[in-house]
């Protein structure tokens, strides 16, 4: 392998919204290093998380595939192994690869080790843990498959390890690098008193769609959020100190985001811009124009071919993202015009915490299907045209324009755009029970995802 491939520094984080960081300018976060590295790289200020829930995200991320694709419709089922990963990807083309950190595609035995082999989906070396969020102790299977503890608190444990891992491996092959922080995930008052010292939660103040200001939640928030700031530029540093940064991509992102009480509604997997938009940073020093501010969309499913394409490695057949090294690097300038965002099993449909707060819920199906633009935000559920946002003139949707008069040849056309994606990938908006059978997902009396061997590793479905 020619000495000049780049190395791959892949970050991100769990939870955090697109307008959470500093740089974005919509909250009162402090996040001066990731501000700074966005001056030096690429912002997309449309990166979308498909489906934004964890495993989902994760299963997409590393495959390019859309979760009715992989069959991780929710969270706790197990990826196939016969799926082609990215790890699978640089390890082929002689990379050395790793994965740091929290990994939640290994079913729904969230505290069981990840043992060496298939599982680990191409990554061979391994400092990860299935599902954890106990920051001051927590977990990890390590590189030989033993049950670890990290310690002190993980995220900075994590980044001490990276560094390690950098600083100690065999430079011969360059390398693919994952690292996956648990925060700034509930419990969010589990961070360093330094951090918490930082904010004062009585002067928070909330997003104008956001009628309750859940304060104590985003002082805790927030105090993670500068806590990865810091570690982030620790990355950063040694990176400039093994004089590999003009040949290494770093890339800054998050799995999906937290309504936090906007619009009424609380956690993830919404069709809002603060549960669906993630922050997506990308440096990569002389192909990759610093300063930039990308507003065509990107999607999770586009993450993988984009850094494949960017190093000049083949994309499987099987991927169903685009590769957008071409409109990265400003060899194209007419990106693809939207992303296709879905729901198709909607676990918290029994949750009506906050649906009586949001005026347009009628108690139907959340099954949902939609696009997003540079401008616009438009969803459907299984029983009606749903949402349309003008996120250019209302950034904070609160103008719901699904019926006005004015938007239908709009509304129209983004209908008729999203049955094209839904189309491209064999996609049907169904009642979720369709896709519990479809993929043989089997719950117990509490909810929960039972762990069905030939549901993990050998399904064909």
């Amino acid at each position: 392998m020619p000495n000049n491939k780049p190395n791959l520094l892949f970050v991100f984080a769990d939870q955090l919204r697109a307008s959470s960081v500093g740089y974005a300018g919509e909250e009162a976060v402090r996040t001066p290093n990731l501000d700074a590295f966005a001056r030096t790289g690429a912002v997309y200020k449309n990166a979308v998380s498909m489906l934004p829930v964890c495993g989902p995200f994760r299963g997409s991320l590393i495959t390019g595939r859309t979760p009715t694709s992989t069959g991780l419709v929710i969270n706790d089922i197990p990826l196939r192994t016969d799926e082609i990963s990215i790890g699978h990807c640089f390890k082929d083309a002689g990379y050395d690869t790793a994965y740091i950190g929290k990994w939640h595609l290994d079913g729904p035995n969230r505290p069981a080790p990840v043992p060496p082999g298939p599982r680990r989906q191409g990554f061979d070396y391994w400092m990860g843990a299935n599902f954890e969020h106990n920051y001051d102790r927590s977990y990890f299977t390590d590189n030989a498959g033993h049950l670890q503890m990290w310690e002190g608190w993980d995220a900075q444990a994590q980044t001490s390890h990276t560094i390690e891992y950098l600083k100690s491996r065999d430079t011969a092959n360059p390398f693919c690098l994952f690292l996956s922080w648990g925060p700034p995930h509930h419990p969010y008052r589990l961070a360093p008193k330094k951090y918490l010292d930082m904010y004062d939660p009585d002067a928070i103040q909330g997003r104008p769609n956001c009628p309750d200001v859940p304060r104590e939640d985003l002082w805790g928030y927030y105090a993670q959020t500068t806590f990865l700031d810091d570690q982030f530029q620790r990355l950063l540093n040694v990176l400039d100190e093994l004089e590999i940064t003009n040949n290494t991509i770093v890339v800054f992102s998050s799995d999906h985001g937290d309504m936090h009480g906007s619009h009424g509604l609380y956690k993830k997997q919404w069709p809002w811009n603060e549960a669906i938009k993630i922050p997506f940073v990308i440096r990569y020093p002389g192909r990759v124009a610093g300063g930039q501010e990308i507003g065509a969309p990107i999607n999770v499913i586009d993450i993988m071919p984009t850094l494949l394409g960017l190093t000049g490695l083949p994309v499987p057949d099987a991927v169903e993202g685009v590769d957008l090294s071409a409109y990265i690097t400003g060899v194209r300038d007419d990106p693809p015009e939207s992303v296709l965002i879905m729901n198709p099993c909607p676990f918290s449909i029994g949750d009506t915490r906050g649906y009586d707060q949001y005026p347009d819920y009628k108690g139907e199906r959340l099954e949902y299907r939609g696009v997003i633009t540079e401008r616009y935000t438009y969803v459907r559920t299984i029983d009606r045209p749903w949402l349309l946002y003008d996120n250019v003139k209302d950034p904070y949707q609160l103008d719901n324009l699904i019926d006005d008069p004015e938007c239908k040849d709009i509304r129209i056309h983004l209908e008729t755009v999203m049955r094209g994606h839904m189309a491209a990938i064999s996609d049907k908006l169904m009642p979720r029970e369709y896709y519990y059978d479809q993929f043989n997902i089997v719950f117990d009396h509490r909810g929960k995802v039972i762990d069905l061997v030939e549901n993990m590793y050998d399904r064909k479905g």
